[in-house]
């Protein structure tokens, strides 16, 4: 069987194969987890909170596909392969795609529009790609 991150890279596509870097990988899961924190903190901005809770999310995502081996070509990516990474599921990836759509529309257009419902759902999901990308 196929490795599905192999069949992801290549010229044009959304993986490039790179050996892990230890150091890069450590200091992914250091500002991960430091984000992800500070994101809790309830005495900050909600949107405050949001922003770091999602950065948080990418650099555990991105620190678990440098893991195997692969840097991505976009943001997103990092999401989509998580069943891949971590072995995670819809109910977490799909919390992380709202929240990418979300911090895209704050981003690009100037609409920033989150609720403490889904700042609550985002730290929950990225607590889950914390607790899976610190396993052995």
């Amino acid at each position: 069987m196929s490795n599905p991150l192999e069949n992801l890279s290549g010229p044009g596509k959304a993986l490039k194969a790179e050996s892990p870097d230890p150091t890069e990988i450590a200091g992914l899961l250091r500002t991960g987890l430091a984000r992800l924190l500070d994101a809790r903190n309830p005495s900050l901005a909600l949107e405050s909170r949001f922003d770091l809770a999602y950065n948080a999310a990418h650099a555990l995502c991105l620190a678990a596909l440098r893991k195997q081996g692969f840097r991505a070509g976009n943001r997103y990516i990092v999401f989509q392969v998580l069943p891949h990474t971590l072995n995670l599921g819809p109910a977490v990836w799909r919390v992380l795609d709202k929240c990418h759509n979300a911090r895209n529309l704050g981003e690009y257009e100037g609409f920033l529009d989150v609720d403490e419902r889904l700042v609550t759902d985002l730290i929950a999901a990225t607590q889950t790609v914390a607790n899976a990308v610190q396993l052995p």
